[in-house]
């Protein structure tokens, strides 16, 4: 039987957290780190080993979830605020015009204009700059008067500090969310499906957990960060540096009490999901992902935007009727698909904007015709954000990863398959010349046409100024990581 059929028009649920790294799961081995709720959805369904975001930067990143487009396609290819947004067939919009009730819980999708709902019936959202939102809302008429606002712990929104949460456990915006969205589950249309978004902040800084989450971990053998010998530390080994620096030096008590506080979030997140999960109905597939992971201290680099695997690898699961249990999808597979993996679940039309796949190919292998072909890559690029000489190109099959850094032309190859941790830069060993080589003319072919002139078809040319803000067409055609040219469909 195939995925999605004979079970009528299912409800879905895209449970999306901030800043989760894609190996921070307990069935992916992570040392002294518990997930057993998200474990079981794993075992109990699909896993992509290999997953991907396009921008690991949360705005462009949330636009690709919401359209199924690649970032040179739907116009940010790096962290720009305040662009606004003019597009008619997101995910919640088109299953709404199919018949969905459409909800969002928590973390808002970060997109322009912040009260711009983007297609979902009803939004409760948390934390959106500059207005207050329902979350903060409800905290300022909940919590004690002398106990300050979500803030009042004194930690930033990108520290690599640590301390426990200030307020009683009820209100984090992690409860909060959840609570939204079993309410949801109480008061939704029940006459149709529903299409619910539980977007979790966490694990995105302030490192601040309940305190028993915290202590937890404080007592656990975490093991430490990974650095390459191609990294090199921060001057005067950080120190002196703010608490929001994106070059650190994490290590002893440091980097213990850091993890603490990022695996306290992930854990606290993993016990919420318990309480929804039971909660849902049985014709209901859970999508589980990030918009981008954290950085961690590997390699000298907290926070994200790079294209090491700890800021650009995501969780990818899946899980719900008629899937097969302990599937693992070793494919490279990016957030492109998600929307278009939801809307085949769903039976509904994929709008023709769509860049990304559909993945049920890939789990429905025995239906699956022979002529079949997955992409070879996926794409992942950034415009400079921390400093102006980090944009980049990155193409990776999970297997070879290759980057190319546009303000100078420097290149790295990493073997993933052999050295997860990308610990050896393999770009400069003549032995690995023609691997080198061969990912290389993959990145002149896919680059060429680009406005910003980072390929003339035959080389790289690096000192091209990134265009992060407008989508890019070259004679009629686009562009799709990772994928043959294609015409243009639309650009909204």
């Amino acid at each position: 039987m195939l995925i999605s059929d004979n079970i009528g028009r299912p409800n879905i649920v895209l449970i999306v957290t901030d800043q989760w790294r894609g190996d921070c799961l307990g069935v992916e081995g992570r040392k002294g780190l518990d997930t057993p709720n998200l474990d079981a959805l794993a075992i109990q369904g699909v896993r992509c080993t290999h997953a991907y975001t396009p921008c690991p930067s949360c705005i462009a990143a949330r636009r690709t979830i919401l359209s199924g487009q690649y970032p040179s396609t739907h116009g940010l290819i790096g962290y720009v605020e305040k662009q606004e947004w003019m597009i008619n067939d997101t995910l919640p919009a088109v299953l709404k015009r199919a018949g969905y009730h459409t909800y969002l819980a928590g973390r808002h999708m970060h997109q322009y204009p912040l009260t711009k709902r983007f297609g979902y019936d009803h939004v409760d959202d948390w934390n959106v700059p500059s207005r207050p939102s329902a979350y903060q809302r409800w905290l300022a008429k909940n919590a004690p008067a002398d106990a300050g606002d979500m803030y009042g712990h004194g930690i930033g929104s990108n520290d690599w500090v640590v301390r426990p949460w200030h307020l009683p456990e009820y209100m984090t915006d992690t409860y909060w969310t959840t609570e939204r969205a079993l309410e949801f589950l109480e008061w939704r249309d029940a006459s149709c499906p529903f299409f619910m978004t539980v977007s979790y902040f966490a694990p995105h800084p302030p490192l601040v957990p309940p305190e028993f989450y915290l202590n937890r971990y404080l007592r656990r053998d975490l093991g430490n960060p990974v650095c390459g010998s191609w990294a090199s530390p921060p001057i005067n080994n950080g120190i002196g540096q703010r608490t929001n620096a994106s070059e650190v030096v994490l290590t002893g008590t440091r980097w213990q009490e850091c993890a603490a506080g990022y695996y306290g979030l992930i854990n606290y997140v993993d016990d919420q999901l318990h309480r929804l999960l039971a909660k849902l109905p049985k014709n209901t597939y859970v999508l589980f992902t990030s918009d981008h992971g954290e950085m961690l201290g590997d390699h000298y680099r907290f926070r994200k935007v790079v294209p090491y695997e700890g800021s650009a690898r995501v969780p990818f699961l899946l899980y719900g009727p008629g899937i097969p249990p302990n599937t693992v999808i070793n494919e490279p597979v990016c957030l492109t698909d998600i929307m278009p993996t939801i809307l085949d679940l769903a039976g509904v039309p994929i709008p023709p904007t769509v860049d990304g796949r559909s993945i049920l190919p890939l789990i429905n292998r025995p239906a699956t015709p022979p002529e079949f072909e997955w992409r070879q890559y996926v794409h992942i690029e950034h415009s400079p954000c921390y400093s102006p000489d980090e944009g980049y190109q990155c193409i990776t099959d999970g297997i070879i990863k290759y980057i190319w850094w546009t303000a100078d032309g420097k290149e790295q190859l990493f073997h993933l398959e052999a050295d997860p941790h990308e610990l050896n830069d393999l770009a400069g060993d003549p032995e690995n010349e023609d691997i080198l080589t061969k990912w290389r003319t993959r990145m002149i072919t896919l680059l060429q046409g680009r406005p910003e002139g980072f390929s003339d078809g035959d080389r790289l040319i690096p000192g091209r100024q990134h265009k992060g803000t407008l989508p890019w067409v070259m004679d009629g055609k686009r562009r799709s990581g990772g994928e043959q040219l294609e015409p243009v469909k639309s650009i909204t």
